[in-house]
């Protein structure tokens, strides 16, 4: 099978290229508001958010940056199929303005903005980070009651546009067959708390770039594209920067476009697309080994009941036996931001 994926240098906030209901799956994480890198990027899309910040209305500049973003997830519903899913991580911010600390609750006004769009919410994941950096405690140390509790999750909220989606066609059903994931993976995925991804500090290392990304890791794409989309949907990132949703949609057999307006990104993520296929393939793998080894104890404890016709190996429920881990054959580059991948099982 073949997959397209498209890199868009343009601003989001006006998807003109993008038809209505023509998305299957949302996956990004967009600027922070409150969080200070971001402090310049917003200034630019609003002056007024500069001058709240020299202000320090840190109630203003939170308000209008969220404005900003508002206009982004319009789009996303817009342009999002009945029964599409929307995933969208964004952690807090703590920030001092005008000699008051406080927490700016960004997921909080984000989830309140798509409900009156018209997505409903579903069981939101949060994302632990924890760290044991020395200087992680913020406040006045060990005495009371200026002390204040330390930040060390995400949240990846999860919304659907309408009613849930359905599979109509023998073709598409199984097509969903083929996408399901292990039993064991379920059980890892779908909890709500996932400490088993961590984060990454990536340095650019460019000259008109920021000093570091904010990207998440692939394994994260990775993960919420194998959830709530199966193999040749259409996967939507509106804020694209390192290219990290289009390298897991290549890794999943799904088509995808990104929307990216700081033009500087555009070698980077060529370079990471170029470099996709080892990885892809490798974390494909790695899915079956984990697999492998894990069924080798329900075999030894006599549990197995089922087999998977592709790999024929034992698997847990009847709804596995059809799944079939797609691997990365090939990428071609077609023209400028627009590249054809072939996928083979």
């Amino acid at each position: 099978m073949k997959t397209r994926h498209q890199i868009i240098l343009d601003d989001a906030r006006r998807m003109s290229h993008l038809k209505n209901e023509s998305i299957d799956l949302m996956v990004t994480s967009p600027p922070y508001p409150m969080i200070q890198m971001w402090d310049e990027m917003f200034s630019r899309q609003n002056p007024e958010i500069e001058v709240a910040i020299k202000d320090e209305n840190s109630i203003k500049a939170f308000e209008l940056m969220h404005t900003e973003l508002d206009n982004v997830w319009r789009e996303v519903y817009r342009t999002l199929k009945v029964g599409g899913i929307a995933c969208i991580n964004i952690g807090d911010a703590t920030r001092s303005m005008n000699n008051k600390f406080q927490i700016h609750t960004n997921h909080a006004r984000v989830l309140s903005f798509c409900l009156g769009l018209g997505f409903h919410a579903l069981p939101e994941v949060l994302w632990i980070k924890e760290t044991n950096k020395p200087d992680k405690f913020m406040g006045s140390g060990m005495l009371p009651v200026g002390a204040y509790v330390t930040l060390e999750h995400e949240h990846i909220l999860i919304l659907r546009k309408g009613e849930k989606r359905e599979f109509k066609t023998q073709e598409e059903r199984a097509n969903r067959q083929k996408s399901a994931f292990f039993w064991e993976e379920r059980n890892v995925w779908f909890s709500d708390k996932w400490k088993d991804i961590n984060g990454v500090f990536q340095k650019l290392n460019h000259t008109q770039l920021r000093e570091r990304s904010a990207a998440y890791p692939i394994e994260l794409a990775y993960r919420l594209i194998s959830m709530f989309s199966v193999q040749g949907d259409t996967i939507l990132d509106p804020y694209l920067g390192t290219g990290t949703t289009i390298l897991a949609a290549l890794a999943s057999a799904r088509n995808s476009v990104g929307y990216e307006i700081d033009k500087n990104f555009n070698g980077i993520i060529n370079e990471r697309i170029k470099e996709i296929k080892h990885i892809a393939n490798e974390r494909n793998e790695q899915r079956l080994n984990k697999h492998k080894d894990f069924i080798k104890t329900r075999i030894n404890e006599g549990e197995e009941k089922y087999l998977n016709k592709t790999y024929n190996f034992p698997v847990v429920t009847s709804q596995e036996t059809n799944i079939a881990i797609p691997k990365l054959k090939e990428i071609v580059q077609i023209e400028d931001g627009l590249f054809e991948a072939e996928h083979y099982y």
